[in-house]
């Protein structure tokens, strides 16, 4: 998670080279949500969220408002990511497990669950995920999101 301060402008300028920097020293497939905290100081607001949505659909990122004070999101940004990582490993174990089958090996590889409070594995979606301060994309307590689709 990449979390700027939304009454800090400089927090938020400084996103674009802590995530370079995480992209070079980080698995290709890791995921990253871009976090704008302090969503209930909306009136000391500096950073537009058009502006975090914008560079979050840019770079592929999820993106949440969270209010740590209040605990709004918060809990809701931890199970994207998990559920996010759920599927790109639940993903690489079929695959996996097609090839073995390919080879003729008998010995399939076991899957291994994460569980997510309140969560089941999804599949599908879109490529930009807005969460913004109200989940949009989280429906029946599904995450949708796919990654480069």
């Amino acid at each position: 998670m990449l979390v700027y301060d939304i009454t800090k402008r400089q927090t938020f300028d400084h996103v674009a080279k802590w995530l370079e920097e995480l992209r070079a020293h980080a698995d290709n497939n890791i995921v990253i949500m871009l976090v704008g905290n302090k969503s209930d100081l909306g009136t000391l607001r500096d950073v537009p969220t058009e502006d975090a949505k914008d560079f979050a659909q840019r770079e592929n990122l999820f993106f949440m408002e969270t209010s740590a004070l209040e605990a709004t999101n918060v809990e809701i940004a931890f199970q994207t990511v998990l559920t996010e990582i759920y599927r790109i490993v639940s993903k690489k174990s079929l695959v996996a497990n097609e090839e073995a089958e390919s080879a003729g090996s008998s010995a399939l590889l076991q899957g291994t669950k994460i569980v997510v409070p309140g969560q089941e594995p999804v599949s599908g979606g879109s490529k930009f995920r807005d969460y913004g301060r109200t989940p949009i994309g989280i429906s029946d307590g599904h995450v949708s999101s796919c990654r480069n689709c």
